[in-house]
């Protein structure tokens, strides 16, 4: 049974606990009820129309069998998770919400490669950067790195050569000095991207090499990394994504350089954007006209820039006001020491603080910064106001 406009203010809407704002978008004429991700069973969705998840909650006919569920959205790009085949033999709509944390994970890419040694001054002096996988993520990671003037090469098989600056075959990405890997999670032939990269890839890349994942755990061959890491010459590693989530290989997790327990998307700007696409497709699915909300936070102090500074300690100011990688690292490695292990893991993710985006940030940019400064904010989505004197 499909929901109707007359309907439309008795909504029972049930939410994961870590969709912000799920109230505010859906107003006084529904009720919302939330639940753990990982733990939703049957039971909780009696009477309930509206089901809104994340990437942890997998969306089956086991879950929906007896539900009067008439709405999936799930406030994340990928659907891996979500049984579509189920849904539509069902008449269940559903909806995501693609691109929403395309920017989030753009900057926490930014953010890895200028914490780790001096790969960042490489990029920007000519060295390649690898980007497999070329959805939206791939191409808003793409977009920010040439708007830096860095170059990248792309491989993703299922585009169009046509549709790519600079298509690369995979054996050319894995001689790039950076590879980040964005895929899908797909074991559809002709190219699955399950265990993409295992050993015969990873003994491809150089130990002068920083590989970094934030897509899936498995399009990474979890035992394999870990060999290679524990061979000579090994290259370093930014794990957000791992196999087996949220029970991490901790030895995996001692090897990597830096380890993140699956925030890269995390940013309080990209869950909001998130849900406000969700509720933007129940509103038109329930032929309601859209009326804007309103902000539901406030907007984030300016940021702050003086002094000569190079390109690449312009990047590392800006980001750093916005987003330290290394304390999510340590929160890891912290919740993972003191044996909480899995539930260390989620834990972490559900009580994630407040990070927000350089994108669309405003910059207190004093008079005397140059032209190549104010080039380089303005690449990374920052506008600039002239501070007065």
């Amino acid at each position: 049974m499909s929901i109707d406009s007359t309907t439309a203010t008795r909504l029972c809407i049930l939410a994961d606990s870590n969709i912000p704002a799920v109230e505010h978008f859906a107003g006084s004429g529904a009720s919302v009820r939330r639940f753990e991700g990982r733990a939703l069973s049957p039971e909780q969705l009696q009477s309930v129309n509206v089901l809104l998840v994340r990437s942890v909650t997998e969306v089956n006919e086991r879950l929906l069998e007896d539900a009067s569920v008439n709405f999936v959205g799930t406030a994340t790009s990928g659907f891996e998770h979500i049984d579509r085949q189920y849904l539509n033999q069902h008449d269940i709509a559903f909806a995501h919400a693609p691109g929403s944390n395309a920017n989030s994970v753009v900057e926490y890419v930014i953010a890895a490669i200028a914490d780790v040694e001096n790969y960042l001054e490489r990029l920007l002096d000519g060295e390649r950067l690898g980007i497999v996988g070329y959805g939206v993520i791939g191409r808003a990671l793409e977009r920010r790195m040439r708007a830096l003037g860095i170059d990248c090469v792309i491989y993703d098989p299922w585009v169009s050569a046509s549709e790519v600056n600079l298509a690369a075959s995979l054996a050319e990405i894995l001689e790039c000095t950076v590879i980040s890997v964005h895929a899908e999670l797909t074991s559809k032939q002709p190219w699955p991207s399950r265990h993409l990269l295992s050993d015969h890839e990873l003994s491809a890349i150089s130990g002068d090499c920083l590989l970094i994942n934030a897509s899936r755990g498995a399009v990474v061959d979890n035992k394999a990394l870990k060999r290679r890491l524990q061979s000579k010459s090994a290259p370093l590693v930014v794990l957000d994504v791992w196999e087996g989530e949220p029970a991490i290989d901790r030895e995996l997790l001692e090897a990597v350089v830096i380890g993140t327990p699956h925030i890269a998307g995390y940013s309080t700007d990209g869950k909001l954007l998130g849900t406000r696409m969700l509720f933007q497709a129940l509103w038109a699915h329930l032929h309601r006209p859209w009326v804007e909300p309103g902000s539901a936070i406030a907007d984030p102090p300016p940021l702050q820039l003086s002094g000569n500074l190079s390109t690449a300690e312009v990047i590392r100011t800006l980001i750093g006001q916005r987003y330290t990688i290394r304390s999510d690292d340590v929160a890891l490695r912290a919740a993972l020491s003191a044996g909480s292990d899995a539930a260390g893991f989620d834990q972490l993710r559900g009580t994630y603080p407040e990070r927000r985006e350089l994108l669309g940030s405003e910059l207190l940019a004093e008079q005397s910064l140059s032209e190549e400064t104010r080039r380089v904010a303005s690449s990374l989505g920052v506008t600039l106001l002239n501070k007065s004197v």
